[in-house]
């Protein structure tokens, strides 16, 4: 074998790059060396969120760039161009050079050697020091494919090592063979046929011309039903009601166990604080704001937990098959399918993978719709509503935001038609999907998932939700107003009662301090922003408070529960340990003190409201910088509000009409 990149003796760190097709194990084997020891960035000299791993088994300083699974490094994909700059040192900006990787790792699927060494030969003709990890081997076993990764070694000139990286099985070999790493027999540059009988000569050298695969009639079985036209509907639609139900079960939990550790907080500061202009930035400001977000969190990570099992299972492969179908019809094709999904997270990331849509007017249609997949930042929105709408009813709550997922889906669908149809007009493109083996989904992969998506979570709670709410706090505690007079003659009546009938008395502080609250809420500067709008709001049944969450949410959809918490809360909880603030949003009144502000009409009205509006300022910008013109990103906004506006009047006056509400 050729030279070695680096003395194991030396300890020198080393830049590794994990290069492979999709679904053949890279993101597992970058989590099993690196676990949380790592970062989630965008590349350099790119805009594509990327992770970068620290590796405790090699030389301190030492990194792992988990590189997007590509098919081949010559595609027009942003994925494939990705690779193909980081393996050639392009990535980083003008007059910054970066060099290439000291060494390549290529993960290749055992089951479908032939179509992985496609990929294999491409890196190979760039002479860079490789090692090869053999994956999915005891599946290839089962299936009669049997891998001959000495043979392999030997053909290649470079080191094949057989791993397991979802059972940790042959991973302490790997850093030793990193810091060996040597130069393979460089391959000449091949044209597309060339390298196909290249890729084809290398299954048969290594498997045998006469291998075969067995059929998997598991396999078959599942998949007649999962990416059947309608079965396949039906499947996923109970599938996404069951994760949702789980989610609102299992989550009740944690919520209840944070909900009490920010009432214990706030209720010690209280009591350990002199009243002032601290105690009330500190326990109803930061917080307040910042528990109502927070809360949510078990919810949040729990989604994103099961959706990392779904798709480690390979189901989530079977699922975009099937959605493929649906939005063809719509001017879309199966490459947005990735966009939505993930928005479905945060639509900045899935606006920025819409450029892997093929074709500049489909492109732009995704990016204009990618919004309307509800994102992780309206999951606190919905679970409030939800909650008010049916308390106590999780099965009823989980079919509610499922409704909501399915709303925001089927809008940008009839969204992308109609731009199809008119500004965009064209035909969308057939995809072709390559469906992974059904697996037993990695916990420790799942775990590592959310424990990412959790962090990112928090780090927004701790950091920009904890600077609105502040914000907010300001606007609605200044200016001071003075106490009505009505609250005066209360208070000085139950001084005079006190002695004799000091329950009286204490009814008549209650009323008192309610009424002052009342009086600040409406009088400060928030109060009179809402005020002004309130009128154009009105008719979707939104009062003046409501009115100031959906402009507070303008800045953040997820701030809408940090604000209603400071707008009501502030004037309903006299003790923040008395009970859930849930319960006291349901129970909340008016500032006539007789009609609840979150009726059942006015709640389903929100809900759709928020389900369709466009209220997130950095979305705006990203799709500004994507489509390349503001004039789509104040379109985009223009569309969505409208719509949600619209909707939501028309949701809401109908349901008065018949009398819910």
């Amino acid at each position: 074998m050729a030279e070695r990149v680096v003395e194991s003796t030396e300890q020198q760190s080393i830049r590794v790059a994990l290069l492979g097709n999709p679904n053949t194990g890279k993101t597992t084997l970058f989590n099993q060396l690196c676990g949380v020891r790592h970062k989630t960035s965008n590349y350099p000299g790119t805009t594509q969120e990327a992770r970068i791993g620290f590796p405790g088994s090699l030389p301190s300083g030492s990194e792992i760039i988990d590189l997007p699974g590509a098919y081949s490094l010559s595609l027009d994909h942003s994925e494939s161009a990705l690779c193909r700059r980081t393996l050639t040192g392009e990535t980083a900006p003008v007059g910054e050079p970066v060099e290439p990787p000291d060494v390549v790792v290529l993960v290749v699927d055992a089951t479908n050697l032939s179509r992985n060494m496609m990929l294999a030969a491409e890196a190979l003709e760039l002479g860079l020091p490789t090692v090869i990890l053999l994956t999915m081997v005891d599946l290839a076993r089962k299936r009669g494919i049997a891998v001959d990764s000495a043979g392999l070694s030997q053909e290649l000139g470079c080191q094949v090592i057989e791993c397991d990286p979802r059972r940790g099985g042959n991973m302490g070999d790997i850093p030793a063979a990193l810091l060996t790493a040597g130069r393979p027999k460089r391959l000449p540059h091949m044209d597309e046929d060339a390298r196909v009988a290249w890729a084809d000569s290398m299954h048969d050298l290594v498997c045998g011309s006469d291998a075969s695969i067995r059929e998997d009639r598991l396999t078959g079985a599942l998949d007649r039903l999962l990416i059947h036209p309608l079965g396949g509907l039906m499947a996923f639609a109970v599938i996404m009601t069951g994760l949702f139900f789980v989610i609102f079960k299992v989550a009740e939990y944690p919520m209840g166990w944070i909900e009490f550790l920010f009432g214990t907080v706030g209720g010690w500061l209280t009591t350990v604080m002199p009243e002032g202009v601290l105690q009330s930035l500190l326990v109803d400001g930061a917080l307040a704001g910042v528990g109502s977000t927070v809360i949510f969190l078990p919810q949040i990570c729990l989604l994103f937990f099961l959706i990392a099992l779904l798709e480690d299972t390979g189901y989530l492969a079977r699922a975009s098959f099937v959605i493929d179908r649906l939005m063809q019809p719509f001017g879309l094709s199966g490459h947005a399918f990735v966009p939505f999904l993930s928005s479905h997270a945060c639509a900045l990331p899935g606006i920025m993978a819409c450029r892997g849509v093929p074709g500049s007017r489909e492109r732009l249609a995704t990016i204009l719709v990618a919004p309307f997949m509800s994102c992780t930042a309206r999951m606190p929105v919905y679970v409030l509503l939800t909650v008010l709408l049916f308390p106590g009813r999780p099965s009823m709550q989980a079919l509610a935001f499922a409704g909501c997922y399915v709303v925001g889906i089927a809008a940008g669908l009839l969204s992308a038609l109609l731009a199809r149809r008119t500004l965009l007009r064209g035909s969308a493109r057939p995809m072709a999907i390559e469906l992974p083996p059904y697996r037993i989904p990695s916990l420790r992969t799942a775990v590592l998932t959310t424990w990412d998506r959790g962090w990112v979570f928090l780090r927004k709670a701790g950091t920009v939700i904890f600077a609105i709410s502040v914000v907010l706090w300001w606007l609605s505690a200044y200016p001071v107003a003075a106490p009505p007079a009505e609250a005066i003659a209360m208070q000085e009546e139950a001084a005079l009662v006190v002695e004799s009938d000091p329950e009286y008395a204490a009814s008549l502080e209650e009323q008192a301090v309610r009424l002052s609250a009342t009086a600040q809420a409406s009088g400060s500067m928030l109060g009179r922003m809402g005020a002004i709008m309130e009128p154009v709001f009105r008719p979707l049944g939104y009062d003046r408070q409501l009115t100031v969450g959906v402009l507070a949410s303008f800045a953040a959809r997820e701030v809408f529960v940090a604000t209603m918490t400071i707008q009501v809360l502030g004037v309903e909880v006299d003790d923040p340990e008395a009970e859930g603030f849930l319960d006291e949003l349901a129970t909340a009144s008016r500032s006539d003190r007789q009609t609840p502000i979150f009726t059942a009409a006015t709640s389903w009205s929100l809900l759709l409201y928020y389900v369709l509006a466009m209220q997130c300022l950095p979305t705006l910008a990203v799709t500004a910088r994507e489509s390349g013109h503001w004039k789509w990103a104040l379109l985009q906004f223009a569309w969505m509000c409208g719509l949600a506006y619209v909707s939501a009047l028309t949701f809401y006056q109908i349901l008065r009409a018949i009398g819910v509400g």
